[in-house]
């Protein structure tokens, strides 16, 4: 638009710009401009994920953490090679029966369905118990309504090259140690059939109490299992010989998934 203005020389027509509203093309203009940078998210670590992959339960010479699936694989191998003698069954399922393939495949897929329970109502946590970086077997411990009850179970398997050693003592102390001072728990329970004199042995080595019998069916034969427990106050009051230097690593976020944060 064009107007004279009193500033002009000798009252001239100065053109200069006059506001007006925007138009549609004006907002499009605005619109395809790049917008500033953004700052980037931090990355998800594997613990912010899962958390079970950050948890570290060391002493004693051993080590317990969770198995990724290259460990699976290790762990397999052990299994395959025996975990017991050829004539005696210490499980109630016969996952052990098989070829060495058949026992490899055993593992990989029930460690896999474990994965799924890790919630607050119910969850299984298997770890593997590691010595100088070598898998021996898996720890695990389970529990219903541990927010409730206080009460988780342990289960274990070491490889038979492994045993004899005082390996399962250790282990078994290990997962206590995150039970009791990790979790909070008041009790622990544990069983064996009543011919698996190494596993009650253990049991029975730490403090745990006799607790009842079962009457199982075992390869289509009866069996008798023997139930043990093991109070918060029989864990404070374990000899000095089974207080283990232990630490644990990556604790919180896996009591956060639990539902104990």
């Amino acid at each position: 638009m064009l107007r004279a203005t009193p500033s002009s020389p000798s009252g001239a027509l100065w053109p200069f710009a006059v506001d007006r509203a925007p138009s549609c093309r004006d907002a499009a203009r605005v619109s395809d401009a790049p917008l500033p940078p953004q700052p980037a998210a931090p990355a998800l670590s594997d613990a912010d994920i899962w958390p079970l992959t950050g948890l570290r339960v060391v002493g004693g010479g051993l080590e317990l953490r969770a198995p990724d699936d290259r460990m699976l694989l290790d762990l397999a191998r052990v299994a395959s090679q025996g975990v017991h003698r050829e004539d005696y069954m210490p499980f109630l399922v016969p996952w052990t029966r098989g070829t060495p393939v058949q026992v490899a495949r055993s593992v990989m897929t029930y460690q896999w369905g474990l994965r799924q329970r890790t919630t607050p109502a119910d969850w299984a946590i298997e770890l593997a118990v590691v010595r100088d970086g070598e898998p021996l077997g898996t720890q695990g411990v389970y529990a219903k309504d541990f927010l409730v009850t206080r009460t988780a179970e342990t289960g274990s398997w070491l490889g038979l090259q492994h045993q004899h050693g005082g390996v399962g003592t250790r282990m078994r102390l290990l997962m206590l140690h995150l039970l009791f001072e990790g979790f909070d728990a008041l009790h622990a329970t544990s069983s064996a059939f009543v011919d698996n004199p190494g596993s009650s042995g253990v049991s029975r080595r730490i403090g745990y109490r006799e607790n009842g019998v079962l009457h199982q069916a075992r390869e289509g034969g009866p069996v008798d299992s023997q139930l043990y427990v093991l109070d918060r106050a029989d864990w404070d009051a374990r000899p000095d010989e089974l207080r283990l230097d232990v630490t644990i690593e990556g604790l919180e976020p896996v009591r956060e998934q639990l539902g104990m944060a």
